[in-house]
């Protein structure tokens, strides 16, 4: 049984990466949990002025959460009817991160989905504020979707990696799963000027073809001084549909969230990314 979190401002964007979810997984049992976390929309709200007005706004802005809640389980059954799906909402007075990260290790989430922005959808940004905290502060793999991104089967993936990581198998166990419902094709792509691998970089380089044994698997090395290039260009001439990278210290990815403007980043992502994040999970 997959177990899969979806939080949702009740946006465009936020609906759009919920159907993206539903027809991802459709060929998984899965248990879908559709969170919205609504403490900042009441702290900051501009009526705010006394402890009454608090507990009244409260109650309104939890009674709309769960109105808009219903609403989107209608839809998703008109659109996707699936008995392989089941559906909990949640309406949670905290804020996303705190709740997300309770309901991954309540739940023993697999990954989380969510839109790569969200009402705001400014074009100059390529993650939303709210998608960057959880891209770096989420303890499970988040799969995010761009605006306007509609579902085409993952046929082919780019993974660039340095072989530098020691990956999860719970991680790869997730995307060996993707592959294998759509007979999708791994490019993993490592970018360097130096074409032997270190003995680390080979073990880790083996490893990853010892956990991904039903997959079809191609290496790629790219002579560029800038990743960023070499990704882009790559995507652009093997058509690639679904970007993965690995969230670690010291890492691109890393790197890449710390520094959230188009311009700053030049990755221009329109495709789904999915963020491992490499971290223990108990």
């Amino acid at each position: 049984m997959r177990k899969i979190l979806i939080p949702t401002d009740f946006s465009k964007n936020g609906m759009n990466a919920i159907r993206y979810a539903v027809e991802l997984f459709k060929y998984e049992r899965c248990d879908f949990f559709i969170m919205h976390a609504y403490a900042d929309e009441v702290y900051d709200h501009n009526t705010l002025v006394s402890r009454e007005i608090f507990k009244e706004l409260k109650e309104t802005i939890h009674k709309n959460s769960d109105s808009e809640l219903t609403k989107i389980l209608e839809e998703i059954r008109q659109v996707s009817p699936n008995p392989r799906h089941e559906y909990k909402t949640l309406s949670i007075f905290g804020t996303l991160i705190d709740e997300a990260n309770d309901l991954v290790d309540k739940e023993n989430i697999d990954v989380l989905i969510m839109g790569t922005k969200g009402k705001t959808d400014d074009r100059k940004l390529t993650f939303g504020s709210n998608t960057l905290q959880v891209l770096k502060y989420v303890k499970c793999p988040v799969l995010a979707i761009p605006s306007g991104c509609l579902y085409t089967q993952p046929k082919e993936m780019l993974f660039p990696s340095d072989y530098l990581l020691p990956y999860k198998r719970r991680e790869l166990k997730l995307l060996s799963t993707l592959t294998q419902s759509f007979r999708s094709t791994i490019h993993f792509l490592y970018v360097s000027g130096f074409e032997k691998l270190s003995i680390r970089q080979e073990d880790n380089k083996a490893f990853l073809s010892t956990s991904l044994p039903e997959a079809k698997l191609e290496f790629h090395r790219a002579q560029a001084e800038d990743i960023t290039t070499a990704i882009n260009q790559f995507i652009k001439e093997h058509k690639i549909d679904f970007l993965v990278m690995v969230n670690s210290r010291h890492s691109y990815l890393e790197s890449i969230l710390y520094q959230s403007t188009i311009d700053k980043i030049g990755l221009h992502i329109k495709i789904p990314f999915l963020a491992m994040q490499n971290l223990e999970r108990y």
